[in-house]
């Protein structure tokens, strides 16, 4: 029931934000994207789903980086109806780093960190999970995060998130990498980055567009991000770029 309620809502935001004129030879419903390498490029999506570097040779790419947390409401909004769609969209001129930690605290334990989070340990097995599904599915990932952010229950939808958009089973490494030192060291690494912005980040979603955070930026990549990134990209713009995408500001944590 969940993975067709996911499907469905996915591919309904597909038709609204773009409709067929974005990937005119994509015919497959957005639950076997990633089911071939012929079907994810006909699609537009190679990168998320294989890892192809599609932005390689690319220095115009607009750079986009979330920092976020798993629970918070504004960010999960933020993350399902402008973030993801842009970069499935978007993704020849776009590159994406997501940093799951938001307003999380650690604190240094013996040989390992621990971390309490704004909504609760729930949200930091969420922001675990999501960071080690970064680490073990490439580009795979986006498609399984975005299903999570977009469920009822973000942890419940984990494992089937984790398995509906690729033929191989990642689960088994996912719950290692969560369960042992690597998951911890990658959270760290996630609270360091979260650390070092500048300027330090006040609340989540808080976006950085090429590095740079200013309260403008910010107000456009909330207000409509599709728009925000075809504007800087200074190289011939995609034909998606023409439709334009409406949307106004969200919640923040």
């Amino acid at each position: 029931m969940f993975s067709m309620k996911a499907g469905l809502l996915l591919a309904a935001l597909w038709v609204l934000i773009c409709g067929s004129a974005c990937r005119p030879s994509c015919t497959a419903p957005p639950a076997q994207w990633c089911s071939s390498v012929e079907t994810a490029a006909k699609c537009g999506v190679l990168e998320q789903c294989f890892g192809a570097n599609v932005t390689k040779g690319n220095p115009a790419a607009v750079n986009v980086s979330l920092y976020y947390e798993s629970f918070c409401p504004g960010c999960r909004e933020f993350l399902v109806m402008q973030l993801m769609p842009t970069f499935f969209m978007l993704n020849d001129i776009m590159t994406l780093e997501l940093v799951p930690f938001g307003n999380a605290e650690e604190k240094k334990s013996a040989e390992k960190y621990e971390f309490t989070c704004q909504h609760g340990p729930d949200e930091c097995m969420g922001n675990m999970i999501e960071t080690c599904m970064l680490s073990k599915m490439g580009g795979a990932a986006y498609f399984a995060i975005n299903c999570m952010e977009m469920a009822a229950d973000v942890l419940k939808a984990s494992k089937q998130c984790a398995e509906l958009f690729t033929k191989e089973s990642f689960w088994d490494a996912i719950q290692t990498c969560v369960n042992g030192d690597e998951g911890n060291q990658l959270m760290h690494q996630n609270a360091v980055k979260t650390r070092a912005l500048k300027p330090q980040h006040q609340y989540v979603p808080w976006v950085t567009i090429n590095g740079e955070h200013t309260d403008d930026l910010q107000e456009k990549a909330q207000n409509s991000l599709f728009n925000l990134v075809c504007s800087l990209y200074k190289g011939e713009k995609p034909a998606a770029c023409a439709l334009g995408l409406k949307g106004k500001k969200r919640n923040v944590c």
